[in-house]
């Protein structure tokens, strides 16, 4: 890992060589993250290379990456600890078949199943305990109440997990953390001031045509640009919701299997589906194309755009 992350070129090595294409920004960020001991927090639109930037940097470094996946209603049993009720019950109740029962005998049983033996660690605490570096992929922040993010603050502060029953577990290590956030709420001021910020958006025509050749070996250098170029301009419009890279990357994937050597509009239209997720989105792209078609203002269809 040291010598991957030994400076913010050997970074953007390291993550070429696992198929991630990054910008100098993120990896300095990335560098500085793992220099400084500090959370990233990656901020963006949806599918512009968040999750996978955690994913990659796991991959290139060698290091197992532990995800929790946050949503709403999501708890501390299920992001930290809980306890295994299930073994716990089993416990006393052979306690109760092989013994009597008593103040002294709940007692001794009391710290037995508050043990070690009976604890599930969740992602958060199995980060901290982990005997080696880890990266901790925090995914989708955002989706988390308000009052559920404090749950983060004391591992994202000091590395480390307070169990009333056991103590604190403070980590031997510190995990490399990434926090992914589509912006969907604004995150409190107590999370951002523990992390790096890195803004990830969609990636220019340049970079996107540079990530579509990576990932689609053999497809032609216009039919990439062309790709690019029908893409951004979709981006342009005002849809519910805009292509991501990876949906680019489908669309790069269909185009090459059809063996097609451009974009007509008629095979735009035909492939829609591909980028765009809702009916109407479908419906006003396929209408700009048509009039693109008779002469009018549309979507650009074979070139890169600018």
């Amino acid at each position: 890992m040291t010598e991957l992350l030994g400076s913010p070129e050997l970074v953007a090595q390291g993550l070429r060589t696992v198929g991630y294409l990054p910008n100098e920004r993120i990896a300095s960020v990335v560098y500085l993250g793992e220099r400084l001991a500090k959370p990233v927090l990656v901020e963006g639109p949806a599918g512009t290379g968040k999750t996978e930037l955690a994913k990659s940097v796991a991959a290139m470094s060698n290091m197992r990456l532990i995800r929790l996946q946050c949503y709403e209603g999501l708890d501390e049993a299920k992001a930290l600890y809980e306890w295994n009720y299930k073994k716990q019950l089993l416990r006393i109740q052979a306690e109760q078949v092989s013994g009597p029962g008593g103040a002294t005998a709940w007692s001794q049983l009391e710290s037995d199943i508050f043990s070690e033996e009976f604890l599930l660690a969740r992602p958060l605490l199995a980060a901290i305990r982990a005997p080696e570096p880890v990266v901790l992929l925090i995914d989708e922040v955002d989706r988390l109440e308000v009052e559920t993010e404090a749950l983060l603050l004391e591992v994202l502060s000091d590395y480390q997990v307070s169990i009333p029953e056991l103590g604190t577990i403070a980590s031997t290590q510190t995990p490399l953390v990434f926090l992914t956030s589509n912006n969907s709420r604004e995150l409190s001021e107590a999370l951002k001031r523990r992390c790096l910020y890195l803004y990830i958006d969609y990636p220019s025509v340049e970079r996107e045509q540079e990530i579509v050749r990576s990932r689609v070996p053999g497809i032609a250098e216009h039919l990439a640009a062309q790709v690019s170029g029908l893409v951004r301009s979709l981006r342009a419009m005002d849809l519910k919701k805009r292509p991501s890279v990876s949906e680019t990357i489908d669309l790069a994937h269909t185009l090459f299997l059809l063996g097609a050597d451009e974009i007509t509009p008629q095979l735009a239209a035909d492939t829609l589906h591909v980028l765009l997720k809702y009916q109407s989105d479908i419906e006003k792209a396929a209408a700009e194309l048509t009039a693109g078609g008779s002469g009018g203002s549309s979507p650009r269809v074979g070139t890169a755009g600018r």
